[in-house]
């Protein structure tokens, strides 16, 4: 089921954007994981997709608060950046995230009061403390844009699936997915315009990683 699931999810992201030079989950082919790679080291910061996974209207809010939560912590950190665009960026991703969970967290307590909305979730994100400038940068546009996908692969899903109790969720979700995917387009343009690099992710059910593009 949830490789069914994950193949339908990635396939009807794909075709959104096939003018792309890559897409991200564009040719996942299965369930194993593999973490981004790229020129800062980009080793643990993506510890799986199971968060993708969602089975309900209650899973998909719980995950993406804590989903939400981790990205606007990474994007304060973009206050440091040499760069206006990404400051302007993070500023962008606290503000519209910051909203996001606490509309989402008014719903667990109006709908799910009787659940304790906690969640175990993994961090996907390295630690971008100690980082600045160029390294900043690009730590965080390879980060995010693995994380951006987890969270639209998450909203498709619960779309595609049928999922979502309340039209307020449906609503969120393909507001979520729009917004991200456009964001990751954006972060792709600029890996290759200021690093000359890109982000590629390769699945596959019986080997590991498949080659950077």
């Amino acid at each position: 089921m949830a490789a069914l699931a994950l193949g339908s999810v990635t396939t009807a992201v794909a075709m959104g954007a096939q003018d792309d030079e890559w897409w991200p989950g564009r040719h996942m082919g299965g369930t194993a994981w593999t973490e981004p790679v790229g020129p800062v080291g980009a080793t643990g910061h993506m510890r799986h997709m199971s968060h993708a996974f969602v089975d309900s209207e209650y899973g998909f809010l719980v995950e993406m608060i804590a989903h939400h939560e981790e990205a606007i912590d990474a994007a304060g950190e973009l206050a440091r950046s040499d760069r206006a665009e990404m400051r302007a960026f993070g500023e962008r991703i606290v503000e519209s995230q910051s909203a996001q969970v606490e509309q989402m967290e008014g719903w667990l307590d109006e709908w799910y009061a009787d659940r304790s909305g906690e969640v175990d979730y993994d961090p996907m994100m390295r630690d971008l403390a100690d980082l600045s400038g160029d390294e900043l940068d690009e730590a965080f546009l390879i980060d995010m844009i693995g994380h951006h996908m987890g969270a639209v692969m998450m909203s498709q899903q619960l779309l595609v699936r049928d999922l979502a109790d309340h039209a307020d969720v449906e609503r969120l979700a393909e507001d979520i997915r729009d917004e991200q995917r456009d964001e990751i387009r954006m972060m792709q343009r600029w890996l290759r315009d200021w690093f000359d690099t890109g982000w590629g992710m390769g699945f596959s059910a019986n080997r590991g990683p498949g080659p950077r593009r």
